[in-house]
């Protein structure tokens, strides 16, 4: 990942006129805090860590998340965050008054985007790493995510524990409790290990007597559809595109196992500590693997390219085998 993280192309100037959205939490009264991490499900997930030390170290300040709406059901479960300020990437302004916020903390990377962005809002305290105008730790390359972020907060006076990553499990419990969650989708093509691999997968663990279950977005439906279809499992194994995001946080909470990319999901079962494969093509896992616990990495880094927007599978992911899998599943009891 770079200091950045975002593919924004530039930033209004800070005069322009900010429309503040009716979606924009009103005030309650409490001094506040905005974090802003404007990314993904994994993005949120591995900043948990330093969003609990700043809810331990500011108990009486509200805490805004700036993030895209999709994320709100997960927000909640991280007791860590207040509110959802949505926040569609950092082209335009954040929609929030100017002066409102007490400490503005950049989770999402250190260029000037982010940094830009923050500036505008006119907060009366800035939390973040070193860069012109900014006082904090230099960043650094090659070190986990998890990390990265609770050591920031750290250098500033914040305590916290990189592996302080649990999530809430969602009321009402699982929808298919002790299911193998399968989980095909990944944003880009790099990270999509190929469908007749999945299906032999799935094939062979529904064969051995376990409730298999296909998850993905809705985009990803198509391709959950035709890797069920290749198992030989009906339509009705795939929950992609049909699952809320909490009940799809409930489902990965109560899996027996979950087979994953490194996307959301294998983040997700590390969040409820559930047994994990996941299957690493072009980010390094030094980077953005599982914290200790009963996951399994699989991956060749000695065939990274790296090239996370390329439409192809990355060939570090494209060297785990089907054996690989089945081998790593058998180790967490699941054959």
């Amino acid at each position: 990942m770079t200091s950045e993280g975002t593919t924004a192309t530039g930033i209004r100037p800070a005069s322009a006129p900010v429309q503040i959205p009716a979606s924009t939490p009103a005030p309650d009264g409490r001094p506040e805090i905005l974090a802003l991490r404007a990314l993904k499900l994994g993005d949120l997930l591995v900043a948990v860590p330093a969003l609990k030390g700043l809810r331990r170290a500011f108990p009486e300040h509200r805490i805004l998340y700036a993030a895209q709406e999709w994320l709100r059901p997960i927000v909640g479960l991280t007791e860590a965050i207040d509110d959802l300020l949505p926040t569609h990437g950092l082209d335009d302004p954040l929609p929030i008054e100017h002066g409102r916020i007490d400490l503005a903390v950049n989770l999402h990377g250190s260029g000037g985007e982010s940094r830009g962005r923050l500036e505008e809002i006119g907060a009366k305290r800035r939390m973040g790493h070193r860069s012109p105008g900014w006082d904090g730790p230099e960043w650094r390359d090659g070190i986990l995510e998890r990390e990265r972020w609770a050591s920031l907060v750290s250098w500033h006076g914040v305590p916290a524990d990189p592996l302080d990553c649990r999530l809430r499990v969602p009321d009402g419990g699982s929808p298919a409790p002790d299911a193998v969650v399968v989980h095909v989708g990944a944003a880009y093509g790099s990270r999509l290990w190929p469908v007749e691999r999945f299906a032999t997968v799935a094939h062979t663990l529904a064969a051995a007597g376990h409730q298999v279950l296909f998850t993905g977005s809705a985009k990803e439906r198509p391709r959950a559809l035709a890797v069920a279809d290749a198992a030989g499992l009906p339509a009705e194994t795939v929950a992609a595109g049909h699952l809320p995001l909490d009940r799809f946080a409930a489902l990965i909470a109560g899996a027996s196992l979950v087979i994953s990319a490194d996307t959301g999901a294998a983040h997700l079962a590390s969040a409820y500590a559930r047994p994990s494969v996941v299957l690493f093509g072009p980010a390094p896992a030094s980077e953005w693997g599982p914290p200790p616990g009963p996951h399994t990495v699989l991956t060749d880094e000695s065939l990274r390219l790296g090239e996370t927007f390329s439409p192809t599978p990355d060939p570090a992911l494209m060297a785990v085998t089907v054996e690989q899998v089945l081998a790593a599943a058998a180790d967490h009891g699941i054959s």
